[in-house]
């Protein structure tokens, strides 16, 4: 497995791997999966912040991607990002998703962030929770049953770690939530 940069040849890929979270599980409160030209758009908003959108291949093949960007987009939370992963469901459980992770944290205390907040979508996502958790996240909260979707109440886990100092000195910017 491989860890690189994504590239716009990779989004059919990723459009998949995402549409089948959409229209599956509770990790995605979208409930129609955006078409190509959308999810280019996300990606060069990411980048055009400075900040991370990776894929893991295997084979030549994408098998799953993360990136980060803004938390929130009000100036205060401009040291704080959040990030996003998402795998092929037939290539879970064989360490993609923590090495993917792992070089969106690296990426992001490199450019200078602070703090990383996960939104996982659905307290019953023992998956994300673990991988988050194994990766130094610790629990922030739940908002409950804030999404709606498949005919049921949805909760939405929050999770976070500080990156580089975290909050034991003031910050330097954070070049992606400019």
């Amino acid at each position: 497995m491989h860890i690189r940069d994504c590239r716009p040849d990779d989004l059919a890929r990723i459009q998949a791997i995402y549409a089948h979270h959409v229209l599956t599980g509770t990790a995605s409160f979208e409930e129609v999966p955006p078409g190509l030209d959308e999810l280019a758009r996300r990606r060069d908003d990411v980048l055009a912040r400075g900040m991370p959108y990776v894929v893991a291949e295997t084979e030549g093949r994408v098998i799953g991607y993360a990136y980060a960007g803004p938390y929130r987009l009000r100036t205060a939370y401009r040291h704080t990002v959040e990030d996003s992963i998402y795998l092929d469901p037939d290539c879970m459980g064989r360490g993609a998703g923590r090495a993917l992770l792992s070089a969106v944290i690296d990426r992001c205390a490199e450019a200078g962030c602070r703090q990383m907040v996960a939104v996982i979508g659905g307290s019953g996502n023992a998956a994300s929770i673990g991988l988050h958790r194994s990766l130094g996240f610790e629990p922030a909260g739940v908002l409950k049953a804030v999404g709606f979707k498949f005919g049921n109440w949805v909760d939405s886990v929050l999770m976070q770690r500080p990156l580089s100092h975290g909050d034991a000195a003031p910050p330097d910017d954070c070049r992606g939530t400019k």
